[in-house]
């Protein structure tokens, strides 16, 4: 069975590093056998990867490649703190932010962009419950934000 490295590469996707905390926080904190991150937010390549409210100046696909880029940097600080994404047992839990519109309602959509990342990465191992929340507004007026649990050995 490949690594979760090896099924990267087979995505093509190159983790960048883990990006720095922007505020007063830590990027990971590790409990026990779970590892929490901080919220990543859809920073890739270049800056924000859109910047605006889902349902108003964000389209549902865009937001599903936000959360896509907020699982890469979820990724990202499980490597900075494991070293290794082997190490990862099971994504427990993702909860999704998305800045929405109050009439858009497809929260859920736009999370998959994160969830279906795990799974490729992880497989049976990246099933996880997930909350997919709207919210008003997110830090530097992002469109989503990813946090995640994971058991770790």
């Amino acid at each position: 069975m490949a690594t979760p490295e090896e099924r990267l590469a087979e995505l093509g996707i190159e983790l960048p590093e883990a990006p720095a905390p922007a505020a007063a926080y830590v990027p990971t904190v590790q409990t026990g056998s779970l590892l929490f991150t901080a919220g990543q937010v859809a920073v890739g390549d270049g800056g924000l990867v859109a910047t605006g409210k889902l349902g108003a100046e964000v389209e549902t696909g865009v937001g599903v490649r936000c959360a896509r880029q907020c699982a890469i940097n979820v990724l990202s600080q499980l490597k900075a703190a494991l070293g290794d994404l082997s190490r990862v047992r099971r994504v427990v839990k993702l909860t999704v932010f998305v800045s929405s519109h109050p009439s858009f309602t497809e929260q859920h959509i736009v999370a998959n962009g994160a969830s279906e990342l795990m799974v490729d990465v992880f497989g049976d191992a990246g099933v996880h419950a997930r909350s997919a929340v709207g919210a008003p507004t997110l830090p530097l007026d992002t469109p989503v934000e990813v946090e995640a649990v994971v058991e770790v050995t």
